[in-house]
């Protein structure tokens, strides 16, 4: 696992950190580094480590833009600490910081996060981060030194890296300090500092101290790393760049400090539809919507699954989300069975939200979707009688939170395509099937099972169907959806059976027709083919049976010759293989093609039975494989 390998050189005590400014909605994003760390946290306690995980909410920064969902009235507080904001009306928050912040710790609850929460601004208050102020201050030049060698900003020799609180009108992101005797510092409020706030043109001389004011984010970084004791902190990738705000964070602290940085995990962005997020533009998700959206052991999964310096392309399209539901539900199934790797099972200890909590039988996510749109169905009810035993707590827990992500999804994200309407009758497209998947739906009706079937067991019996029509399986199951949803695509065709009435099912098959002599041409093969199979599943096979059909083709208009009515026809042989697997499969091999004025339909059923014995004997010679005959010669006629 990629957190385990981070870890694997470290001893001693462990402070893993991570911060986030709440500037407005936060967005998902986010979420990848909260999780990226607590996967390392768990990591580092799986290891017997001792271990700390602590999420700052960077508070004290200045508002220097609008949120997406922000009042005109926001436009006054501009340039002032975030945490000294009024929440917006309504808001039971004690201040904007406040308000923006607790949506997104609620989710931390609901992943099973086990951060510790501090705020910024009582690091300041407290007087925590003076020591560290003080010896900021105090090396100046070296800061100045530092922002030119290694990230080329070029900062005045009077320019102080620490912004004051302004006496005069209460902003912090429009002052700059100018001078520091060890004890207070010379400030000036600038109307002209920022392009984003006006300052006053206060000046004034006062303790940096006790949260007076705050230093710049990178020397914010630096201050934590020395007060809290960090031993481990990651970053976006966009930080981590040459002469980035990490380098220029790493480099004063050594200088400063003269101790080892954290340990740094840069990781890639989480894109929404290929598009990065930003909580003041609105951009992307939030992260409120992505866990309203996925229940929490999926977004964990999704976020831990893929090692930190790859990027995360999210989507909530129908494809990506059920692919995302199977592969964690592969995990899940693959440790109830006995057969979890012991990589999966670490996966599946960093995905729970709470460690070793029960296993449960998950139910797919397409399905769900399809079921909540039948609404004849009581869901829970179908899902617990069909399981053969009562659902466990962590059952219903499961299925209760699917239940609501599938609804989200329904309402929030599904294209008009995926939604499904089961049609009351044959949709028209049906008649635009070939005839092989017509004939694939009629032979589902022939052979619907009378007693009821498990999702697996109805499972079986499609792929079987399939193999017996013979058809490949996507055009089948894409034929299944079509009668039944006019779409091309639907949830697991099993479990879409188990649920449907038999009835139904049975009624909506028996009504749909195809030419027998197109679905012969469309799955009949050479005899050259048919050997060909046989050579390659010789060993295979169990045992074989043959039968031999003729079906003869009248026309439905005028007939060319008033004395003759059967124009053309054709005969094939269809061998059924069945498999040492038990599997079995259908070869229709064309054997005879007649046309004429009046060809005679006895004299070509002889001709025909002619074919199958001399194809048969060559069979036994070749191959040793006994076949016997499943029925007499059968004889249709239909009109084209």
């Amino acid at each position: 696992m990629w957190n385990e390998k981070l870890i694997e050189q470290l001893t001693g005590r462990q402070i893993v950190n991570d911060s986030k400014t709440p500037s407005g909605r936060v967005h998902v994003g986010s979420l990848r580094g909260v999780l990226i760390h607590d996967a390392i946290y768990r990591a580092l306690l799986a290891q017997g480590c001792d271990a700390r995980y602590r999420y700052g909410i960077d508070d004290f920064d200045p508002l220097d833009g609008l949120p997406a969902d922000a009042a005109p009235r926001l436009r006054d507080y501009l340039g002032h600490p975030l945490c000294t904001i009024p929440p917006p009306a309504g808001s039971s928050a004690t201040d904007l910081a406040d308000h923006y912040i607790s949506e997104f710790l609620a989710i931390f609850d609901e992943l099973g996060v086990g951060a510790e929460i501090y705020r910024t601004r009582d690091l300041y208050r407290s007087g925590r981060f003076n020591e560290a102020i003080d010896a900021i201050l105090k090396n100046a030049d070296t800061v100045r030194k530092v922002y030119a060698e290694v990230s080329k900003a070029i900062r005045p020799t009077a320019w102080l890296p620490f912004q004051i609180i302004c006496e005069g009108c209460g902003k912090i992101g429009t002052t700059e300090v100018t001078d520091y005797d060890g004890k207070e510092v010379t400030y000036e409020c600038k109307p002209a500092l920022v392009t984003w706030a006006t300052g006053c043109g206060h000046r004034g001389r006062v303790a940096p101290f006790d949260g007076n004011g705050k230093l710049p984010w990178k020397l914010e970084w630096v201050a934590k790393w020395h007060t809290l004791g960090v031993t481990i902190e990651g970053a976006g990738k966009d930080h981590c760049t040459r002469g980035g705000s990490r380098e220029v964070a790493v480099a004063c602290f050594c200088a400063i400090f003269g101790a080892k940085p954290p340990l740094n995990v840069p990781y890639e962005f989480f894109l929404v539809g290929g598009a990065k997020m930003s909580s003041s533009k609105s951009v992307g998700t939030s992260a409120r919507d992505m866990a309203d959206l996925l229940p929490p052991e999926i977004l964990r999964f999704l976020m831990i699954r893929t090692p930190p310096k790859k990027t995360v392309n999210f989507s909530t399209d129908q494809d990506y989300l059920v692919k995302l539901y199977n592969e964690h539900d592969r995990l899940v199934e693959s440790h109830a069975s006995g057969r979890a790797t012991a990589e999966q099972q670490k996966t599946l200890q960093m995905i729970q939200v709470t460690p070793h909590s029960t296993a449960y039988h998950p139910v797919g996510f397409q399905l769900l979707t399809a079921l909540l749109q039948l609404p004849h169905i009581d869901i829970e009810r179908e899902i617990a009688r069909r399981s053969g035993q009562p659902p466990s707590a962590a059952d219903q827990d499961a299925l209760h939170k699917r239940l609501r992500s599938a609804r989200h999804w329904l309402k929030n994200f599904a294209a008009e395509e995926d939604r499904l309407v089961l049609q009351p009758q044959i949709p028209d497209s049906v008649a635009r099937l070939s005839a092989a998947q017509r004939a694939f739906l009629c032979l589902l009706g022939n052979r619907l099972p009378t007693d009821p079937a498990t999702e697996d067991q109805y499972q079986r019996f499609l792929f079987d169907t399939a193999r017996l029509t013979p058809i490949d399986h996507k055009p089948a199951f894409q034929a299944l959806y079509r009668a039944l949803f006019d779409q091309d695509q639907g949830p697991k065709g099993g479990a879409l059976l188990s649920y449907l009435d038999a009835d139904f099912l049975l009624r909506r098959f028996s009504e749909i027709t195809y030419s027998l002599d197109e679905f012969w041409r469309e799955t009949g093969v050479t005899p050259d083919a048919c050997m060909a199979w046989i050579t390659a599943q010789k060993a295979a096979i169990a045992r074989l049976e043959f039968a031999l059909f003729l079906n003869t083709l009248a026309p439905t208009g005028p007939v060319p010759d008033p004395a003759g009515r059967l124009l053309k026809g054709r005969g094939v042989l269809e061998l059924y293989a069945r498999l040492d697997n038990d599997r079995e499969h259908t070869l229709r091999v064309l054997a005879t093609d007649f046309a004429g004025a009046a060809p005679d339909p006895a004299r070509e059923a002889e001709r025909l039975e002619e074919y199958g014995k001399n194809f048969i004997r060559d069979l036994a010679e070749q191959f040793r494989l006994n076949a016997t005959a499943r029925s007499p010669l059968r004889i249709t006629q239909e009109h084209g």
